[in-house]
């Protein structure tokens, strides 16, 4: 490795520095929050278990990452990664291929079978669920191994909810949804299906429960007005997903149009073609720089080959063509032109976004539906309900399956405090460690692992997953690319760079100590942590 060039320590203050008849500062080891952490939605320790990659202890990494998110092996797949868009090493090469590591260890925890451990004791509590959606199955995870005795019931002829029916099989394989599934009734999570709840006091009662947690998502699709005249075949992208996930594809015909710029418009234009549609094309009103879907989607959407045509905005609808209005972006929005095209196709897809039916709920004493149609919750995650809480996209938040299952997690402790007639009071979080703190004196340019995907030509031919998982040598190596920002990985670099012999070796994971009595305060150690474990800080 070659050395990147230091800061001369002559260029530091002596107040800095210490150095004197008189310390005037000291080393001091302390922890930072990551960059990767902090984005999580989930709330993941994500530097902790990678770390445990590095070593190959993975059964371990699995567990500490599962503290906060119990299905890897789904989010390995379907997460939009926010922790790698602000991971630090993104400013050097490329940021640390977290998503792909998670799926390694979710995957081999499937293939050896490993399980949550089960709670020392019981407490006596009962908790309802309502929805077995991605919040509702995080919040069932983390209430039964709190000790919880936890029933979810759920509409729908499986749990999953929108990961079954909003996410095709070609991003989500089934057998992967119902791996980390089993492993809930393995702890003991009771599941009721085809059941829809139309009196939560009365379900309350009637079994018992001391609390429920309402997470039924956003299953409906919303509709938009456009003069029809002898309107073809129009159908919403939830439907449309469901309908191809129970096997009820419906017949579109050659051209097939989907109207929206979101991730569902991709999953659905793409799954057009999958069932075998000449031509699959997506209408937007706004530009490419100002749609909803994730870049990636997009392209691995034009790959396959479905068109897009931005700027275009429908008009009027007839039995086999669209007419569409050219559309500009002003100030961000888009406004009309008066030129008009005509399209011509078979069917009509809407993919505009999707709402909640909270219309069960308006029977319930207290509880507050706001005029976009979700519930309004306090900041314990509480509806005006007492005992009733609610989370996941019913409520003001993003709707992604991670957000969904970070309020799982955040809405377990809140139900376990109130069970036991507590508070529940978030930890305060370490300072947030930036790229500039970092003190990389080392050469750190490594290539970031890629996942292999199947050619565009082969993908389209059925719903097989179309990304690879990654090996276990490759899992290791993208962990290692890992600059463990703002906490001790014990490199030693401190330990070796002391001039006075003043750092003292605790032992592995146990890190280092100070002997301020052979201390000057020279700031070496300080200069020489790559992670910015190390601070000074004025002599007490």
């Amino acid at each position: 490795m070659k050395n990147k060039e230091l800061t001369p320590r002559a260029d530091l203050s002596k107040d800095i520095m210490g150095i004197g008849p008189k310390r005037t500062r000291k080393p001091v080891y302390q922890d930072y929050l990551p960059p990767c952490n902090h984005a999580c939605p989930a709330g993941e320790n994500i530097q902790a278990w990678l770390g445990l990659v590095q070593e190959a202890r993975y059964y371990e990494a699995w567990l500490k990452l599962t503290e906060d998110n119990p299905f890897p092996a789904i989010h390995g797949r379907v997460c939009y990664h926010p922790c790698e868009d602000h991971c630090n090493r993104g400013q050097t090469d490329t940021s640390v291929s977290i998503h792909s590591i998670e799926r390694f260890l979710g995957d081999r925890a499937i293939e050896e079978n490993w399980q949550f451990m089960a709670p020392e004791s019981t407490s006596g509590h009962k908790v309802l669920i309502i929805g077995a959606g991605p919040s509702g199955l995080s919040a069932a995870c983390h209430l039964a191994r709190l000790g919880h005795e936890v029933t979810v019931y759920e509409a729908g002829p499986m749990a999953g909810g929108m990961m079954h029916f909003g996410i095709p099989a070609y991003r989500l394989p089934r057998n992967i949804i119902h791996a980390e599934i089993k492993r809930l009734e393995a702890l003991g999570v009771r599941f009721k299906l085809n059941y829809k709840v139309s009196d939560i006091v009365a379900e309350k009662k009637a079994g018992g429960f001391d609390a429920v947690f309402v997470a039924i998502g956003a299953h409906i699709g919303k509709k938009v007005k456009i003069p029809a005249r002898e309107a073809g075949k129009i159908l919403d992208a939830v439907t449309f997903l469901k309908d191809v996930e129970t096997g009820n594809a419906p017949k579109l015909g050659r051209k097939v149009v989907v109207y929206g710029g979101g991730n569902t418009a991709m999953d659905a234009a793409r799954t057009v073609k999958r069932l075998g549609a000449d031509e699959a094309m997506i209408i937007y009103r706004r530009d490419r720089e100002h749609m909803p879907a994730h870049a990636f989607e997009a392209d691995e959407a034009l790959s396959e080959g479905v068109q897009i045509h931005w700027l275009r905005s429908i008009k009027e609808i007839t039995e086999t063509s669209f007419t569409v209005e050219v559309m500009r972006i002003e100030e961000g929005k888009p406004v009309g032109t008066g030129v008009y095209e005509t399209i011509e196709a078979d069917a009509l897809i809407l993919a505009l976004g999707q709402e909640t039916d909270t219309a069960f709920l308006k029977k319930v004493p207290g509880i507050d539906i706001n005029d976009e149609g979700v519930v309004v919750v306090g900041p314990n995650m509480m509806t005006g309900a007492y005992g009733i809480f609610a989370g996941g996209d019913m409520v003001p938040s993003e709707r992604t399956v991670t957000v969904a299952v970070g309020h799982g997690k955040k809405a377990a402790r809140f139900i376990h405090a109130f069970l036991r007639g507590e508070e529940y009071h978030k930890p305060p979080a370490h300072p947030l460690i930036s790229y500039e703190s970092l003190h990389l004196w080392y050469d750190t340019e490594a290539p970031k692992s890629e996942q292999g995907h199947l050619p565009p030509q082969a993908a389209v031919q059925g719903f097989n997953e179309i990304v690879a998982g990654i090996s276990e040598k490759e899992a290791r190596y993208e962990a290692q690319r890992c600059y463990s920002c703002g906490n001790c990985f014990e490199c030693d670099g401190c330990y070796g760079s002391c001039p006075e012999g003043a750092i003292l070796k605790l032992g592995k994971g146990n890190r280092y100590e100070f002997n301020y009595q052979l201390c000057t305060g020279c700031a070496v150690c300080f200069e020489q942590c790559p992670c910015h474990a190390i601070e000074m800080v004025p002599e007490s």
